[in-house]
């Protein structure tokens, strides 16, 4: 610990999560004002009555109070807003297939075969986001050219017969209704992909190039020694063939609308039709073989991508957009008459057969994806074989494909929903949809009735496992049972919000791979009756008019979502949340997705934090929350990079109700690795704190994993200061309540209080609200080096985890766990994860094994000379405890209300309500 000096202070840098905040919540004052910032980053202090800034708290610590500076850095305005997420709501399928590259797993290297499939898969990501944008174009252009301009403005129609006026139905009218507001959709998504935030000059250097504000710092300052190269966030950088990308996806749209114009796949409407129908398929698959070959230039497969993006410099770009338009533009003089439908051959050849073929080719795109994706998540997980379930990746590293599939089918879903929609309101007698929309409307229609039955069949189970739970007393783990000890209303309270936010953290992943099975299985359904282009059969009708309520469902909560966006942006707030975690990845797989906050929040942060560190007296403290905690730990990773040794010694990080644990690492294995994180926390010699609940559904633990309980003290396996990880010390007990174990302080949920000096939250916060908890103050002291990081005894518990074979018990009966394999006496001592966590050790062999002590370093711990048995219960001289014993004990430890008897006061600190005789079982000396 750092002795502070006189002039030592503390800045804590914070940074929001999703949704936004207001200057006054991040800062926790009663008003706040802009210091720095562009209007779209801000820096805000708490402000005093003349509307100053200044300081905050005194921060208290061990030695002596400290002065603090509060910063919080609010970027909600790059994301917010209502007309923002309005239009980011109509892009979210393209932003699906974007993510869907950030998802893929980690390449090794070393193995060609695994170089190999990195570049297919890539490319095909590509392919399938030019195919989501070519199929958004040709829905828009059905609606409006076939179902409106030809069939419903037809001269002398009944359809809105009294309400389009007569020169409504002449020809040039019909042409311009029919390609106008597909021309202002390309041109829409055009400018949408041109949209980019500026890293603000006076906050990152000289450069407004958002690129050069990011990655300038790992491309001018290597590693330190013995540091990784790996740290979290590494790849998220802005890809420069997004230009070259947005050209070949505008040409792609362009060649569609013209393609449709002209008569559609099934060839040319007429003679004079030939030449451009013509050029627009060219063009068309100009484009496709363009973003096939574009990838990206960093990777060793990249010399035919960068010849490519010398071809598609600025000049060359705009020669094929422009062909493009003018492509469309002879579309409008060859199309003309436009053909009206009879009764007996509606719909007209606008329609043809154009989305089911792109559709057709989409699945085909993320089939191929999928098969090859697996070889390559199997060849990655060698890199995570290793680690406790809990830590691997979503799907063994094939997440990436049900995501790209349900951005497909969400897309021509919504499609589907709002041709529908006119459709019906039109009247049928009057036009007729695509036959590809009746192979949609049976899709959605299997999907709905397979997702209603297994809900019937799924809460159920859910519900009933809950109220088991409970009667029986297994709600609470063992950590809320020690958070709340001596408190039982506390206790059940926090039981029932731990085991839902439990659920949710767990299943989630499911619930997804779920949902996409249903819709690969409703695909599956009506490809077939697509291919055998059949009628659909009597007893699939029931399905189809499902799939039409279902889509019309979602087209109108669409429009209900992008209405309240725009007039009520505060309610908005699951759609916020999308776009919140949509914008955070650069462009990669798409061009036409919302520009990436991550490319002006991260250097903007680090260059606020170096501005700070320039005071050697300065402790700088980055402070993220939720979504902000990536972004926080991104920034701490630039900075450990470029400060020298004497200033990284004076950068902290603080997450709070973060995903970096079970979110992220598992979604995102090559962006957010493992490794990265323990590389992280290595580089910060224990100055990373995470504040974690329980309670929270979105948040969780970030640096401990495997906790167990034995013997009433908190143990488990995490990030050790030196960087590397394993068992630590058992946890202590903070004077707030908060259990500390690692670098996770878990605070119980409702808190303890009310605290004299604090703003006072009751109830159940979760996700909220982590800086009323007096916790807080004593992690930023921890983080700023003015405090040691909390150690247990290091040596009274931790050895049952160290060294040691994991074996995963995953029966229930705690019985038929302890009597299986594990009772070889030639085991060693093995971690039995049951659904009470106990953990029992071997009386087999007693090694000598290496224990953490707290600095980094390690001491050998003998168990040669004594036996393990409970605190409560003496041992005999020369007796041994026989595990069936010990369970015994361990099952009979728990009081008339079946709370588990705690032998001992958690070790550390305790405030005084715990040292009272309330304490369960507590012995007295």
């Amino acid at each position: 610990m750092a002795i502070p000096g006189p002039d030592t202070r503390v800045v804590e840098l914070r940074v929001h999560g999703i949704l936004g905040t207001t200057p006054e919540r991040l800062t926790d004052s009663v008003a706040a004002v802009e210091v720095a910032g562009d209007g779209l980053g801000r820096v805000v202090r708490p402000a005093d009555r003349l509307r100053r800034p200044a300081p905050g708290p005194v921060l208290q610590t061990t030695a002596r109070p400290v002065p603090r500076v509060v910063e919080g850095y609010l970027w909600g305005r790059m994301t917010s807003g209502g007309l923002a997420k309005a239009a980011w709501a109509m892009l979210f399928p393209f932003a699906m297939a974007n993510v869907a590259h950030w998802m893929l797993p980690p390449a090794r290297p070393d193995s060609r075969i695994g170089f190999l499939l990195g570049h297919a898969l890539r490319a095909l990501l590509r392919v399938a986001a030019l195919l989501l944008t070519a199929l958004l174009v040709a829905q828009v252009t059905v609606v409006s050219l076939d179902l409106i301009a030809a069939q419903c403005l037809q001269p002398g129609g009944a359809c809105l017969a009294g309400v389009a006026p007569d020169w409504l139905r002449s020809e040039w009218a019909r042409v311009a209704v029919g390609l106008i507001p597909p021309a202002l959709l390309i041109l829409l998504l055009h400018q949408v992909a041109k949209v980019d935030w500026e890293v603000n000059k006076a906050e990152a250097g000289a450069s407004t190039n958002p690129v050069a504000g990011l990655t300038g710092l790992r491309q001018d300052a290597p590693p330190p020694p013995g540091q990784s190269a790996v740290l979290p966030g590494d790849a998220v950088e802005a890809d420069p063939d997004t230009p070259a990308l947005r050209a070949l996806h505008t040409t792609g749209a362009l060649a569609t609308a013209a393609v449709m114009a002209t008569g559609g796949p099934a060839g040319p409407m007429s003679a004079t039709a030939t030449q451009v129908w013509l050029t627009a398929v060219v063009l068309f698959l100009l484009s496709l073989v363009g973003v096939l070959l574009l990838d990206d230039p960093a990777r060793p497969s990249a010399a035919a991508s960068r010849r490519l993006r010398m071809l598609l410099g600025t000049v060359p770009r705009k020669l094929i957009v422009t062909l493009g338009i003018a492509v469309l533009a002879a579309s409008v003089v060859v199309m003309r008459p436009l053909p009206s439908p009879s009764p007996s051959s509606m719909p007209t050849q606008f329609s043809g057969d154009t989305i089911g073929l792109l559709a057709v080719a989409f699945a085909g795109c993320v089939l191929v994806f999928a098969v090859l994706l697996a070889p390559a998540a199997w060849a990655a997980r060698r890199g995570w074989a290793g680690r406790p379930r809990n830590l691997r990746p979503w799907a063994g590293g094939w997440m990436a494909a049900p995501v790209l599939g349900m951005s497909g089918l969400l897309g021509a879903g919504f499609g589907a929903g709002i041709a529908l929609t006119i459709v019906a309101l039109l009247g049928t007698e009057n036009v007729t949809p695509p036959p590809a929309y009746e192979t949609l409307t049976v899709l959605w229609g299997a999907t709905a009735v397979l997702s209603l039955l297994a809900l019937a069949v799924i809460v159920p189970v859910i519900l009933t496992r809950r109220w088991l739970a409970e009667h029986q007393d297994r709600l609470a783990p063992a950590e809320a049972t020690l958070l709340h000890a001596g408190r039982p209303d506390d206790r059940r309270t926090a039981a029932r919000a731990w085991w839902w936010a439990n659920l949710e953290r767990e299943h989630l992943h499911h619930a997804l791979l779920a949902f996409a099975a249903l819709l690969a299985l409703g695909s599956a359904v009506a490809l077939i009756q697509y291919a055998t282009g059949a009628d659909v059969p009597e007893w699939l009708e029931p399905l189809a008019a499902v799939g039409v309520i279902a889509l019309a469902a979602l087209a109108l909560a669409l429009i209900r979502t992008v209405y309240l966006a725009k007039s009520r942006p505060n309610t908005a707030r699951l759609l916020g949340v999308l776009a919140d975690l949509a914008c955070f990845w650069p462009r990669e797989a798409h061009p036409t997705v919302p520009p990436c906050y991550a490319l002006k929040v991260v250097p903007e942060l680090v260059h606020r934090a170096a501005e700070h560190l320039r005071d050697p007296a300065a402790r700088v403290v980055l402070v993220g929350h939720s979504q902000g905690s990536l972004l926080a730990a991104v920034a701490a990773g630039r900075l450990l990079r470029t400060l020298p040794e004497s200033d990284r010694s004076r950068l902290g990080l603080v997450t709070a109700g973060s995903q970096l644990q079970w979110a992220y690492p598992r979604a995102f294995p090559a962006v957010v690795p493992h490794e990265s994180l323990t590389e992280l926390s290595g580089s910060l010699s224990g100055r990373w704190r995470a504040l974690c609940r329980g309670t929270d559904a979105l948040g969780g633990g970030v640096t401990t994993w495997n906790r167990q309980v034995y013997e009433g003290t908190l143990i488990g396996v995490g990030f050790r200061a030196d960087g590397t990880e394993g068992p630590l010390p058992s946890a202590t007990r903070s004077p707030s309540g908060a259990l500390v174990l690692g670098g996770d302080h878990w605070l119980p949920d409702p808190a303890r209080g009310p605290f004299t000096g604090r703003r006072w939250g009751p109830g159940v916060l979760g996700h909220n609200d982590f800086n009323s908890d007096p916790e807080w103050d004593r992690a930023v002291a921890i983080a700023a080096g003015l405090e040691l990081p909390p150690r247990g005894q290091a040596g009274e518990y931790s050895h049952l985890l160290a060294g040691v074979r994991h074996h995963v018990a995953e029966a229930d009966d705690l019985d038929d766990a302890l009597d299986g394999e594990a009772n070889s006496e030639a085991d060693v001592p093995t971690i039995l994860v049951t659904r009470v966590d106990a953990v029992l050790p071997s009386q087999a062999e007693k090694p000598v094994t290496a224990l953490p002590a707290g600095n980094g370093e390690s001491s050998a711990v003998s168990e040669s000379d004594e036996t393990v048995t409970p605190p409560d219960v003496p041992a005999a001289p020369g007796a041994k405890t026989s595990r069936k014993a010990a369970k015994r004990k361990v099952a009979a430890a728990v009081d008339e209300n079946g709370d588990p008897i705690v032998p001992d006061a958690p070790r550390g600190k305790s405030t005084p309500w715990e040292r009272g005789g309330d304490l369960p079982g507590r012995r007295k000396s």
